[in-house]
């Protein structure tokens, strides 16, 4: 029998602002948007939920996730463990892409695809991008093209390290392989065919991205660098990338204190690339999540930390106290990342015939209910689906 649930009174962004509506889900979409739904007509056993004129947006689409865990970097000891559901849901994110990073020996692509494929059976929906920081690109197949095309899951190639100590140095003419590669792969299975790009504080920054946009055919859409709040020069030229029609992707949770002197804080940066104008429509944020930072403590010793998925919400929440306008705030995290990865509108919006996943903000603007693929994930704070393997 099909699964059904009216939220009544919502506060609707979709992610634009639609005002108070009620929405219905049944099984894993949504059927109907309208200002009053009666429920005694919809003809189906429901679970109701009033939200009670609180916000309801689009579940969050984090395109920079470590499921399978990151670092290693202080050595095999300070390797992150693999991500559990509930750390995902409670942190409003339904959709996310996951990601090796530095380690592309001891962490694998098929790792990462199997981890990714357990997630969306426990209830949300996760996809992976192949290669990690270094060239050669470590794959599943023989070429990143080719597992873009057979591999459903498999979104696009990255992240691959750029002007970062621990990059493999990689030529401009490898760097346009790459990313003919991304293309191709992405026209011919009806992906983004995306590249993500790990962007370190080296000097150059993204020159060689963008004399790739000068110097050859390739689009700007399938260039992501992320991080890119974390040096000032970095985020100068993020501006520039996106006037030509480029995704930047800010990274939540960034702080000065955290060994990021230079950096710009991410709730500031969105409200600084808004108020100079910039393509907002180009503009992502992720959470690196389950990366690891090292954190050097008071009597000199050092602490590794899991990077929280939660510094997500916080930054929406911090860029919209701080003035931004609330769909301009959503958008980069839900129908611009949507975008960016050629989901939407399945995911990233409210709106009939999209996915069900849904986020009801209490009147403080913390997460209170989310639903993925219209089933209770976390309702008024409680996690109520938890993993396979949590207690």
């Amino acid at each position: 029998m099909a699964s059904a649930i009216l939220i009544k009174n919502a506060n609707l962004y979709a992610p634009e602002p639609r005002g108070i509506q009620d929405i219905l889900i049944i099984n894993q979409s949504i059927v109907k948007i309208a200002p009053q739904l009666d429920p005694s007509a919809i003809g189906l056993p429901l679970n109701v939920i009033d939200a009670n004129g609180r916000k309801v947006v689009p579940g969050y689409v984090d395109q920079h996730v470590h499921i399978i865990g990151g670092g290693g970097e202080s050595g095999p000891y300070s390797r992150t463990p693999e991500m559990l559901l509930s750390d995902i849901t409670t942190a409003g994110v339904t959709t996310l892409v996951g990601v090796l990073g530095t380690d592309g020996t001891s962490r694998h692509s098929e790792t990462l695809l199997a981890k990714a494929r357990g997630l969306t059976h426990e209830g949300i929906t996760a996809y992976m991008l192949t290669g990690s920081y270094e060239l050669p690109l470590h794959t599943i197949t023989v070429d990143g093209r080719k597992d873009i095309i057979v591999i459903n899951d498999c979104l696009g190639i990255g992240e691959i390290a750029l002007s970062d100590h621990r990059s493999s140095e990689p030529t401009k003419e490898e760097l346009k392989r790459v990313l003919t590669q991304a293309r191709l792969g992405g026209m011919l299975s009806g992906k983004a065919g995306v590249v993500q790009f790990h962007m370190g504080v080296g000097k150059k920054g993204m020159e060689m991205l963008f004399e790739i946009l000068e110097e050859s055919e390739i689009p700007g859409k399938h260039m992501i660098p992320t991080h890119v709040n974390r040096a000032f020069h970095l985020f100068e030229q993020a501006k520039e990338l996106a006037r030509k029609g480029g995704y930047i992707d800010i990274t939540s949770g960034i702080r000065e204190q955290d060994g990021f002197p230079a950096c710009v804080k991410p709730s500031d940066a969105i409200a600084e690339l808004y108020n100079e104008g910039i393509p907002m429509k180009q503009v992502t944020m992720s959470s690196d999540a389950n990366g690891c930072m090292s954190v050097v403590l008071e009597d000199g010793t050092v602490r590794q930390l899991a990077v929280s998925m939660y510094s997500l919400h916080e930054e929406i929440k911090d860029a919209i106290l701080a003035g931004v306008p609330v769909e301009v705030v959503l958008s980069v995290v839900t129908s611009n990342p949507a975008r960016a990865n050629g989901l939407y509108p399945q995911k990233g919006c409210i709106a009939e015939d999209s996915d069900a996943d849904l986020v009801v903000l209490d009147e403080d603007l913390e997460i209170a209910t989310v639903i993925a693929k219209g089933k209770v994930m976390v309702e008024e704070k409680v996690v109520k689906v938890k993993g396979t393997f949590e207690r």
